[in-house]
């Protein structure tokens, strides 16, 4: 493939590190062991917490009545974005049962989950959308209890804003608990909370780790890593509109990738120039350089497909496309964990509540799976009903299969259906 880089990323991505492996690990067998005498101690010892953990109604009351009208109607609008089309995208989904032969009926079925656990962070940016991506879509779902938690964000707890997102998403219950201590106190069910099915949220590596070892004991919605965006764009964009995009997403942190493709070095060349302009004047620029000189990439390829290719090599979490051939785009591209189309769209939108998830794959995972959605929070189960003629048709042949893997125990049961069932009409 003909490509070369107008700037190369200074670091590449490494190993999970050991030392947030152990940490994570030796906190959740303390929580597993010592429960909330270990919540509380890390509380205290990392969040500076000695509260109370489950947030009161009182609380949320007080929040409710002292936040302003303005922030109220733009959650509004969010929250109706998300869930409406978490809605359709329920719709879409389909219980149904089949008779696939004479007598044998297969069917399947849709079943939410008993309970989810859904964490916001509380870190450098308290991710107010969050509560609405994660709450909002599983009560859509149909889960029958949401437990929420958020850490605190000095004396008065968690943060207003991000306290009324959780209530107002339809949280049952809300706990001021941060970190580890909060994956883990949902799967084990620590401070009062139920033990959840599930765990959902963004966070810092130690929050992502935990997830990770957590996994299997409870479902998480996906793992995550630093956030990313790649642009696609030609001589047709806007260099100065590229560059803003890329850097909205470099002031995450400072291991947030920011990739950006292009069949045009004349575009290239604009909007590296353009990203150095801006970086003087962004208000987090102090974040957003290091992001970009870091993990920033500026790569040339000679065409729209091969642009396309090198996208999907990478299989970013937000890509936008900003061409004159975007429907082309749209019908080519395939690893993505979100596809914001045209200069009209943006990452923030969808960040924030113009209705697709923002809960994305990171770190190439886009390449087998896609990101939160309403049909994470239910079950696809399966069933089988036959008929008396039908199990003696199927029996021979399902206990030869078994005799054939030497799963003896196995063939009985289809061999004593077949005398059992003998003769059916």
């Amino acid at each position: 493939m003909a490509r070369h880089y107008l700037k190369r990323a200074a670091l590449q991505a490494g190993p999970r590190a050991a030392e947030v492996e152990s940490t994570v690990r030796r906190m959740i067998a303390d929580v597993a062991e010592n429960r909330d005498e270990a919540v509380r101690r890390y509380a205290r010892d990392l969040d500076k917490w000695t509260g109370e953990f489950r947030v009161p109604q009182s609380r949320i009351d007080e929040v409710t009545r002292a936040l302003p009208t303005t922030f109220k109607e733009d959650f509004a609008y969010c929250h109706k974005q998300v869930t409406e089309f978490a809605k359709r995208q329920k719709e879409s989904l389909q219980a149904f049962e089949v008779e696939l032969r004479p007598g044998v009926l297969l069917g399947q079925k849709l079943i939410p989950i008993s309970t989810a656990g859904c964490y916001i962070p509380g870190g450098k940016y308290p991710l107010i959308s969050a509560a609405i991506m994660s709450v909002g879509t599983a009560k859509v779902a149909g889960v029958g209890r949401i437990v929420a938690a958020a850490p605190p964000r000095g004396p008065d707890g968690i943060y207003p804003q991000t306290l009324y997102a959780l209530h107002h998403s339809g949280a049952d219950e809300i706990y001021c608990v941060g970190g580890v201590q909060a994956m883990a106190s949902m799967a084990y069910g620590c401070l009062g909370m139920p033990r959840v099915d599930m765990i959902t949220g963004p966070g810092n590596p130690f929050v992502a780790e935990a997830k990770r070892q957590l996994f299997g004991m409870v479902g998480i919605d996906l793992p995550a890593g630093p956030t990313e965006i790649l642009v696609i764009a030609d001589d047709t964009a806007d260099p100065a509109l590229v560059a803003t995009d890329l850097l909205g997403q470099a002031e995450h942190g400072p291991d947030s990738p920011a990739w950006f493709v292009t069949p045009s070095e004349k575009m290239g060349r604009a909007v590296l120039a353009e990203i150095e302009l801006q970086l003087k004047t962004l208000p987090t620029r102090e974040v957003a350089s290091r992001s970009w000189a870091d993990w920033g990439e500026i790569v040339v390829v000679d065409s729209d497909d091969e642009a396309i290719a090198v996208s999907d090599e990478y299989a970013p979490e937000h890509l936008e496309i900003q061409t004159g051939r975007d429907d082309y785009y749209l019908e080519k591209l395939k690893n993505y964990g979100s596809l914001f189309i045209g200069e009209e769209s943006t990452v923030a939108y969808g960040d924030k509540g113009i209705g697709t998830n923002h809960t994305l794959p990171t770190a190439g995972a886009a390449r087998y799976t896609g990101g939160l959605w309403v049909g994470k929070f239910i079950k696809t189960v399966t069933y089988q009903r036959l008929t008396r003629r039908a199990s003696l048709e199927a029996a021979p042949i399902m206990a030869r299969v078994c005799h054939e893997e030497g799963m003896l125990a196995h063939e009985i049961t289809a061999t004593v259906r077949a005398k059992r069932f003998a003769g059916a009409n």
